[in-house]
C-alpha cells in the first residue's frame, strides 16, 4: 500500500500553529515504566498545571488508545513496536500542530523508544523515566494485572515474562517510589518546564 501513494506537502503545520495555538512550539513527553509505577497520575498532575499556564497538552495514555486506535493489536514485541509506531505518528500530528503532548505508555525496549524518538524528532522528544522497582509495582497492582500475570492468566506481561529495558538516557528520572505523589510531581513539571 505504502508504494501507492505519496506524500502531500502542506503549509498547514505552520498555518494551524500561528493561528490556532497562538504560536506555540508543540512537544512531545514520553513516560516510560513499568505497569504501576504511576505513570498516568503523573500524565494527569503534569497536564493540569501545564494547562493552568495556558499550554494546549494532550494526553495519550496506553490503556486509552488501546481501547481505540490499537485496538486490533496484542502484546507480542511486534505489535508492542507497531502500538508505539501508531501512538509516535499520533503524538507528531500533535506535536506539529502546536500541542504539549503527554504520552504514558510502558514502551518497554530501547528499540521501541528510539522508534518513538526517531518518528517524533529528537528536538522535540523529552524522554521521561517514571522508576519505580518491579517489586513495588507488582505491590501496588492498582489494576490486578501482575497477579493475573503471575497466575499464568496473561503472557507476555512486562517485567514478568517480557523484558523492560531500564533507559539509561532519559532526559529526566522521577522516582515514585522515594517521592509522594506531589513531590513527584512538582520534580517533573519544574524539570520539563526547562525543555520546553
Amino acid at each position: 500500500m505504502k508504494t501507492n501513494t505519496v506524500w502531500q506537502e502542506f503549509e498547514q503545520d505552520s498555518l494551524i500553529n500561528s493561528t490556532f495555538l497562538d504560536g506555540q512550539k508543540g512537544h512531545v513527553i514520553w513516560l516510560t515504566g513499568l505497569s504501576g509505577s504511576g505513570k498516568s497520575t503523573l500524565a494527569k498532575y503534569l497536564q493540569q498545571d501545564l494547562v493552568k499556564q495556558g499550554v494546549s497538552t494532550y494526553i495519550l495514555d496506553g490503556d486509552n488508545c488501546r481501547q481505540g486506535i490499537c485496538n486490533n493489536l496484542s502484546f507480542t514485541q511486534k505489535d508492542r513496536r507497531e502500538n508505539i509506531r501508531r501512538i509516535s505518528e499520533l503524538a507528531k500530528l500533535l506535536r506539529q500542530i502546536g500541542f504539549v503532548v503527554i504520552c504514558s505508555f510502558i514502551s518497554p525496549t530501547d528499540t521501541i523508544r528510539d522508534l518513538a524518538k526517531s518518528i517524533i524528532g529528537q528536538d522535540n522528544f523529552v524522554e521521561v523515566y517514571v522508576e519505580c522497582l518491579l517489586e513495588e509495582c507488582e505491590h501496588r497492582d492498582p489494576k490486578g494485572l501482575y497477579k493475573k500475570a503471575r497466575n499464568k492468566e496473561i503472557k507476555n506481561f512486562t517485567g514478568i515474562d517480557s523484558p523492560y529495558d531500564i533507559p539509561q538516557n532519559a532526559d529526566i528520572t522521577i522516582n515514585t517510589k522515594e517521592l509522594t505523589i506531589k513531590e513527584a510531581s512538582d520534580s517533573l513539571i519544574n524539570q520539563v518546564e526547562t525543555l520546553l
